[in-house]
């Protein structure tokens, strides 16, 4: 939580959010530790009856200046982070590049296909603002505002030296609008497609009642990965952020596209993905059989109710 009053230093760059979730509270939570900038965030979640007070909540948990509007939230910002979902920061550039401060640099944080990104860059380009490609490469939990990013776009040096001022880990990659996505989305075909392949099998072991062993058998073929703790984890992100997931795997399957190539992986992935995440369940991330025996249960109407080993 938040200090009741933490001073903002007026030597930062002036700040503001476009979407409110996790990544943006972790880096506004980051700050806090150090020095804060001035800062607003807008959240489209305030114009949806169903998720206004809980949007309210995390404006006051965290000490957010949380705007009405989204002209509001960005009146005066320099530097911009986009953090929606991967579906929307197109939808996100398009609505911000009319009010967005001439030359105020847009952090497009979301992973999206880089054609995706490149669409957007032209919008904020033509408003006068200065797009940057970023790719967030790690979870943001537990490092914050610490997360290492990958830079990409002609405003390579401006982006790294505001990031750097506010303390952030980045490196730049290319001059070239969409590489730094095209990193993270390779990078996801890995790390979603490990996550959805995980959920099919230990979904398939619970119900069969072998997933001890299926587990154990991974880990004398993998040594030291602990895939009974790294199951359970993996299982816990499908199911808070699944939805999100899977609109970033619709994007990898749609830069994959593009190459030519199938992205049969990551449309299953997405698939999955979403599956998981529209249960909203709240799990653990510590027994894979009890998360497992949760997502069955909402899926099947019915789960394993004990561990069983074969």
């Amino acid at each position: 939580m938040m200090p009741d009053v933490v001073p903002h230093d007026p030597t930062l760059p002036r700040v503001a959010f476009v979407g409110f979730g996790e990544a943006a509270q972790a880096f506004w939570t980051g700050w806090s530790r150090t020095a804060l900038p001035a800062a607003r965030a807008f959240d489209i979640a305030t114009d949806l009856a169903s998720r206004r007070t809980s949007k309210r909540d995390d404006y006051r948990r965290t000490g957010m200046d949380g705007a009405a509007t989204l002209p509001e939230a960005l009146r005066n910002a320099e530097v911009v982070f986009s953090l929606v979902t991967a579906d929307q920061a197109n939808a996100a550039a398009a609505a911000a590049a009319p009010v967005l401060p001439r030359g105020a640099l847009w952090f497009d944080c979301n992973s999206c296909a880089p054609q995706t990104k490149q669409a957007s860059a032209a919008l904020i380009e033509a408003a006068g603002g200065r797009y940057v490609d970023v790719a967030v490469m790690a979870p943001v939990h537990p490092r914050l505002h610490l997360t290492p990013l990958l830079v990409s776009g002609p405003h390579g040096d401006a982006a790294l030296a505001a990031l750097r001022a506010l303390g952030m880990d980045a490196e730049v990659v290319s001059d070239t609008v969409g590489t730094a996505s095209s990193v993270k989305l390779c990078r996801s075909i890995m790390i979603k497609g490990l996550e959805a392949l995980t959920a099919e099998c230990l979904l398939a072991g619970r119900h069969l009642g072998v997933e001890t062993k299926v587990l154990a058998t991974l880990e004398d073929t993998f040594p030291g990965f602990d895939w009974t703790q790294r199951a359970a984890g993996m299982l816990e992100r499908a199911a808070s952020h699944g939805r999100r997931r899977s609109a970033e795997m619709r994007e990898t399957a749609a830069m994959i596209e593009q190459l030519g190539l199938p992205g049969r992986m990551s449309h299953a992935a997405a698939i999955w993905q979403q599956q998981i995440g529209e249960l909203e369940l709240k799990v653990g991330r510590t027994d894979p059989g009890a998360t497992a025996d949760a997502i069955l249960s909402a899926l099947n109407g019915k789960g394993r109710k004990t561990r069983n080993s074969a």
